[in-house]
């Protein structure tokens, strides 16, 4: 997994959710753990740096902060970059104030467990974020989320009605469950599709798959079985 900068048009989500990650994260740790991430999620929500990924804040501020002496912050810094928590950038020395840096992918492997227990938009969202390459900047990408129909192979062309269909019926639940999927065949009553990741193809074959397959019957004829795979 690569962690991505949150910079962009969906920055506020993407910290957002990486809060919540920590707070599971330390919610289901031991006590000791659970004051340190606690303590954490409020220094970051205060103080950090999103632009420069980094976070830079004195002892006496962050004793301050927590109302803790600064024996204490020095051994709750330690905890977090034991537990790899945090990453050293820059020591602090000779008077200059000491660096550190998120480390996301060891946040997303400590909550993800719990992750659908928040919510599966918020689990759909960090399995998506976790795959995403390392971002250089805001990115502005606009998707258009009405589907397309394909006009030169018929089964696609059933599958494109299959979503305006779906869109159709509730375009919000479209876009965040169905838009992603990709036709890949349709053959001897088997309609097999193609999802970005595999909490996305559980879920739907969990939850909607009835719901897909009696809008998606009504384009192919009759189906026998929907095959999500990633």
């Amino acid at each position: 997994m690569k962690a991505t900068r949150s910079t962009g048009p969906h920055a506020s989500v993407q910290k957002y959710d990486l809060l919540t990650a920590m707070a599971i994260a330390g919610l289901h740790g031991k006590a000791v753990f659970q004051t340190s991430m606690l303590r954490l999620v409020a220094l970051v929500t205060a103080r950090y740096n999103w632009k420069l990924d980094e976070l830079t804040v004195g002892q006496r501020d962050l004793a301050r902060m927590w109302s803790v002496d600064e024996r204490t912050v020095k051994r709750e810094i330690k905890r977090l970059l034991d537990n790899e928590i945090l990453i050293q950038l820059r020591p602090g020395v000779r008077g200059r104030v000491a660096a550190y840096r998120l480390n996301q992918r060891e946040i997303y492997r400590r909550s993800e467990s719990h992750w659908e227990e928040v919510g599966p938009d918020f689990a759909a969202r960090m399995d998506t974020n976790r795959q995403c390459p390392d971002a250089v900047g805001p990115t502005v990408v606009r998707v258009n989320f009405r589907p397309m129909m394909a006009t030169d192979d018929p089964q696609k062309t059933a599958w494109g009605r299959t979503c305006v269909r779906l869109a159709d019926m509730d375009p919000d639940f479209y876009k965040s469950w169905f838009s992603a999927l990709v036709f890949e065949d349709f053959e001897q009553t088997v309609l097999r599709l193609r999802a970005p990741s595999s909490f996305v193809a559980k879920y739907i074959v969990t939850h909607h798959q009835k719901r897909l397959q009696d809008v998606a019957s009504s384009e192919f004829g009759a189906i026998r079985k929907v095959e999500i795979i990633f």
